[in-house]
């Protein structure tokens, strides 16, 4: 052995325990280790020496979900709204979401914070009109919101998506001009009533609530059914079937109208903290003033579905993201067999098929966004969108609880209410049978609903 390198084995040893050495000496004959050590050649003794040498545990990266960087994609000021809206679903929900889930109630404290959020008016500007970015915007802040609650985010999207863009597409001047801004202010909140306790996916030829006009005044009969909001909304967008035409006709129908009552949908098992209510209108009486004067047909139904139903896709994105993100924090804390289960390689293939179904939902769905900021999108491309990151979203929900064990079903950890929460995510704003067929029926040519 060369000289240098015995310099470095009698180093090594000096740093020894010589407790540890006696202890040694009583299961292997030190000197027989030595007289191997000496007839080593450099190169086995060097690897020996890096074996044998203390190592420093390295900081684990990062956890990010953004793994092909759409954040850079973003102008700067999406990227401040983006991270603006993070910083509030981080501070102000996380902390007390569980706790509201397990009540089955939403934490209407939340409003007022949302006011001081100020988020709506990126996406509508002063006259009601929606943003020239709006798509990506609503898509980007829906992702966070869902990447730590998918029950704030529909709230946020019942209010601000389906009623406020009901309000938009179906109102007149006056209209909009009378709710749009305090419902961007958060000083009235809507909600939106299209399905019904019976009818679900054929609502667009099988609504049974009816409307029919009497003087000034239009008289409503029917129920709707899982109406978000509902239960302390202000406003409620009612859609219901002329009695003299059969067209579908849209109404804002107040709290305090006539005929109107409302109670929760209780036994849920997912999106808990969204209050959905089960409405009923007898004989409700609605002033003509209050019918929506530019939605004389469904489709304009279809033309505000179809702005939302992409956002309920960027959900999907958000949920998912938010169950990767708590499973690798989760797995590099987590330690089994003396080490973090991070470190073994059937742990890593679930986080890699997680962060590979997040990546392709967000790229998927930052595309439809600029599509439909271009004024471009189609129904199909937004049911396609809904298709896959619902799924996808499932299954990633799916194996973040199993990465977490027996703790994966407790709240505690937060993938317990990701993984029932993507149930609903699953079925609404058309379930994935429905806008399977939507897509179908492009790409083919021949509609297969019936």
């Amino acid at each position: 052995m060369a000289l240098k390198d015995m310099g470095k084995v009698m180093a090594l040893a000096s740093k020894i325990d010589m407790a540890k050495v006696a202890k040694l000496s009583e299961k292997v004959d030190l000197n027989e280790l030595l007289g191997l050590v000496s007839n080593m050649d450099e190169k086995t003794l060097k690897q020996m020496m890096k074996l044998a040498a203390p190592k420093t545990p390295k900081a684990p990266p990062e956890i990010n979900g953004d793994f092909y960087d759409i954040g850079a994609l973003l102008t700067p000021r999406q990227r401040e709204i983006q991270l603006r809206v993070r910083a509030f679903m981080e501070r102000e929900v996380e902390p007390i979401i569980n706790d509201y889930w397990q009540r089955d109630e939403f934490p209407k404290e939340l409003i007022g914070k949302f006011r001081e959020l100020d988020l709506i008016k990126e996406i509508f500007d002063d006259e009601g009109n929606r943003t020239p970015d709006a798509a990506v915007l609503e898509g980007i802040t829906g992702m966070e919101m869902a990447r730590v609650d998918v029950s704030t985010t529909t709230f946020f999207g019942v209010h601000a998506g389906l009623a406020m863009c009901s309000i938009l597409v179906g109102g007149s001047e006056a209209q909009r001009r009378e709710w749009l801004p305090r419902m961007r202010r958060f000083e009235v909140i809507g909600a939106f009533g299209l399905t019904e306790p019976e009818v679900g996916s054929a609502i667009s030829q099988g609504m049974t609530t009816t409307c029919r006009r009497e003087g000034d005044t239009w008289v409503l009969n029917g129920e709707k059914y899982w109406i978000g909001n509902a239960t302390f909304s202000d406003i409620t967008i009612v859609w219901a079937r002329d009695e003299a035409d059969n067209q579908v006709k849209g109404f804002i129908v107040r709290r305090d109208n006539p005929g109107f009552s409302v109670r929760k949908i209780a036994n849920k098992i997912a999106l808990r903290a969204v209050e959905n209510g089960h409405i009923t209108l007898q004989n409700c009486r609605v002033p003509e003033s209050d019918r929506l004067q530019n939605a004389t047909s469904f489709r304009t139904t279809a033309d505000v579905l179809r702005m939302t139903r992409a956002g309920v896709a960027w959900q999907g994105v958000g949920c998912a993201m938010g169950a990767y993100e708590k499973s690798l924090a989760y797995a590099q804390k987590r330690l089994q067999f003396g080490r973090p289960i991070a470190n073994f390689q059937l742990v890593q293939n679930l986080l890699v098929q997680m962060l590979g179904n997040v990546t392709a939902m967000q790229t998927m769905c930052f595309r439809l966004a600029q599509l439909q900021d271009a004024g471009v999108m189609t129904d199909e491309q937004a049911s396609l969108a809904k298709v896959f990151t619902a799924k996808r979203c499932r299954e990633t929900v799916a194996l973040a609880r199993e990465l977490h064990g027996g703790k994966g079903i407790l709240l505690d950890h937060h993938v317990a209410r990701y993984f029932a929460d993507t149930e609903a995510i699953y079925s609404y704003e058309g379930t994935n049978e429905i806008n399977t067929l939507v897509v179908g029926r492009a790409i083919t040519g021949t509609g297969a609903f019936v």
